[in-house]
C-alpha cells in the first residue's frame, strides 16, 4: 500500500502529510450484465461526454461507455477532458491511487483529480465547473474551499491509450492546477490511497509505488511537471491555454 511503503521510509522526516480512509474501500460486487461493479457501471451510461475534434472543438456527445471502450481496430473516440494538480500551500502534491474497481486503470496512482466535463442542461460543462464538481465528489473537498480563481488552467493534452484492451482512453485533457490547503475525505468508490508528496522527494518516492503510472500523469511527470512544480509561485505565466500537446507515454 501507499501509505505503508511511505511510513516505512519517510515517516520520520515529517515531511509527508498522510490522510487514511476512515473505512476500507468497499469490496467490488460485480454487474453481472456489464461485468464491472454496479455504481461504476450506472456512471458509464449516465454520464454524457463531450466528443470533441483534434482541435478540441465540441462536435457530439456520447456515453462515458461509449468514450473509453476499444473497438475492434484500436480506435477510442476522441473526447474531453480534464486532470488537476493540486498542491497544499507548502507546495506539496497530492498523489492518489485509484480504486481497485474503477472500470478503466484500476489500482493506478495518478494526480489528485482525472475526469470529464459532461453534457448538462443542454450545453456543454465548464471545465473548472466539472473540476469542482468532480473533486467535490472522489476527494470529498467542499465547493466553498475551490475558488475557481485559485484554479489555473495550463494547457491540453492530447493523447490515445488502448489501456487494457477492452477500456482505454482517447483524450484532450484540459490540465488544471490548484494550491490551496483543502480538507480532503476521499470516496472509497474512487480512491483507494492518497498522500502530499513534497518536491524534492518525489522522484525516489515513485519508484517504491505498488503500481503503475497512468499514461496522462506519467506523460505529465516526463515532460512537464519539473517546470510547472518549479515555478508554482508563478504558474499563471506559464500558462498556455490555447494550446494542445502531443507526448509519448513513455515508461
Amino acid at each position: 500500500m501507499l501509505v505503508r511503503s511511505v511510513s516505512r521510509r519517510l515517516w520520520s522526516t515529517l515531511r509527508y502529510e498522510k490522510r487514511f480512509l476512515s473505512s476500507e474501500p468497499a469490496k467490488p460486487q460485480q454487474d453481472v450484465n456489464y461485468g464491472v461493479e454496479p455504481i461504476q457501471s450506472e456512471a458509464l451510461d449516465k454520464d454524457i461526454c463531450l466528443l470533441v475534434d483534434e482541435k478540441d472543438n465540441f462536435i457530439g456527445t456520447a456515453t462515458k461507455r461509449e468514450c473509453h471502450k476499444v473497438a475492434d481496430d484500436g480506435s477510442i473516440l476522441l473526447h474531453r477532458a480534464f486532470s488537476v494538480f493540486l498542491f497544499n500551500k507548502r507546495g506539496d502534491m497530492l498523489l492518489q491511487r485509484r480504486a481497485s474497481q474503477k472500470v478503466t486503470y484500476p489500482d493506478y496512482y495518478t494526480n489528485a483529480c482525472c475526469s470529464h466535463p459532461l453534457y448538462i442542461d443542454e450545453k456543454p460543462e465548464d471545465i473548472i465547473t466539472a473540476a469542482r464538481r468532480r473533486m467535490n465528489y472522489e476527494l470529498g473537498i467542499p465547493l466553498n474551499q475551490m475558488d475557481p480563481e485559485l484554479f489555473t488552467f495550463l494547457t491540453r493534452v492530447h493523447y490515445h491509450d488502448p489501456g487494457d484492451g477492452v477500456w482505454g482512453e482517447h483524450e484532450i485533457d484540459h490540465i488544471l492546477f490548484f494550491q490551496g490547503d483543502v480538507r480532503v475525505k476521499p470516496n472509497s468508490d474512487e480512491i483507494s490511497e492518497y498522500c502530499y508528496v513534497p518536491k524534492n522527494e518525489f522522484n525516489s518516492f515513485i519508484p517504491t509505488l505498488e503500481g503503475p503510472l497512468t499514461p496522462w500523469f506519467n506523460m505529465i511527470r516526463r515532460h512537464r511537471l519539473k517546470l510547472w512544480w518549479d515555478n508554482l509561485h508563478r504558474i499563471k505565466e506559464l500558462a498556455e491555454p490555447d494550446k494542445i500537446n502531443k507526448f509519448l507515454n513513455e515508461k
